[in-house]
């Protein structure tokens, strides 16, 4: 009865791994017959797991959702990857969810052996979050927003742009991006014809959603970097593109996703593109990487740093007299 169980267990675990599972694949796994295998499947649903048989050439299971949650079999690595997401998550950029993950971390202890919880504790006694004061987005406006990318239903929201301007948006949603500090919605705008990116901070949905809507191409095979060049370029008044002689890899700490985009040239080179809304603060800003650099384009910006390194010469000359 024992070992019954445990492979009971062990069926159960596998089958919320993936989608799908062959019988072949699962009798492998467990070390039993096809036969077994469809007499532990019946034991699962007698106890109410809804474990469903897929169609097709070979046939197999799916375990379906049912009317409460299954026990959630982790391995050790999977176990302190929550217990981590979790008291990330406490900290985090999405509003009301701090004290439901605290309740979910402490169930979720409650249950680690010993060796895991001593693992978990020592992160969490080790790690000082530094909060931010950046927005916050209601967890339940990305639920909305995932559940109508996902089903493909158009969205209307009341949005408010970076000038405060107020305006009714009609999209059809794609993806949520999230850059570590802010969520953003990709989608195509049906008022302006075209695709657009919005922060979920600044957007109130409206409901109920709209029709449904058929897929079109996305903008960009990567939209992290089609999200990434629309924050750090596309927004801006100046474009630039500079060559910085500096590894990409180092590059990368000084220069975050939305601050621009970086693409490698060489080994110890990269090109740089980003966007601002004076050359004044474009100049300054790309001194302070602290790196040799060549200004590809535009020539303002050239023109613009010759006149603050001449004004800057001049300043340092009287101050050292």
């Amino acid at each position: 009865m024992l070992e019954t169980s445990a492979r009971l267990l062990r069926l159960l675990s596998l089958l919320q791994t993936r989608r799908d599972w062959s019988g072949a694949d699962l009798a492998e796994r467990l070390g039993v017959t096809d036969r077994t295998v469809r007499r532990d499947v019946d034991k699962l649903r007698s106890l109410g797991y809804p474990v469903h048989a897929v169609t097709g050439t070979a046939g197999g299971y799916r375990l379906g959702a049912g009317a409460a949650l299954p026990p959630l079999l982790l391995d050790d690595e999977e176990a302190v990857a929550v217990a981590v997401g979790l008291r990330t998550a406490s900290n985090g950029t999405v509003a009301g969810i701090e004290e439901t993950s605290v309740r979910a971390l402490a169930k979720l202890e409650q249950v680690l052996p010993a060796r895991l919880r001593n693992r978990v504790n020592a992160l969490g006694s080790m790690m000082v979050p530094l909060r931010g004061r950046g927005p916050t987005v209601d967890a339940g406006t990305l639920a909305a927003i995932a559940g109508a990318c996902r089903d493909h239903e158009r969205l209307r929201f009341d949005y408010r742009d970076r000038d405060g301007g107020e305006s009714l948006r009609q999209v059809e949603p794609l993806r949520l991006v999230h850059t570590g500090r802010r969520w953003y919605l990709v989608a195509y705008d049906l008022d302006r014809d075209a695709w657009r990116t919005f922060r979920v901070d600044r957007l109130v949905p409206r409901t109920p959603t709209g029709p449904r809507f058929a897929p079109r191409d996305p903008p960009d095979e990567d939209l992290a970097a089609y999200t990434a060049y629309g924050l750090s370029n596309a927004a801006y008044r100046h474009q630039a593109v500079i060559t910085l002689h500096l590894p990409l890899d180092e590059a990368a700490e000084h220069i975050g996703p939305t601050n621009g985009v970086l693409e490698a040239r060489d080994e110890r080179s990269c090109t740089l593109r980003a966007g601002a809304s004076s050359l004044d603060g474009l100049v300054v800003w790309i001194s302070l990487i602290g790196c040799e650099f060549e200004v590809q384009e535009p020539p303002e910006l050239a023109e613009r740093m010759t006149g603050i390194a001449a004004r800057l010469t001049r300043a340092a000359q009287r101050s050292r007299r």
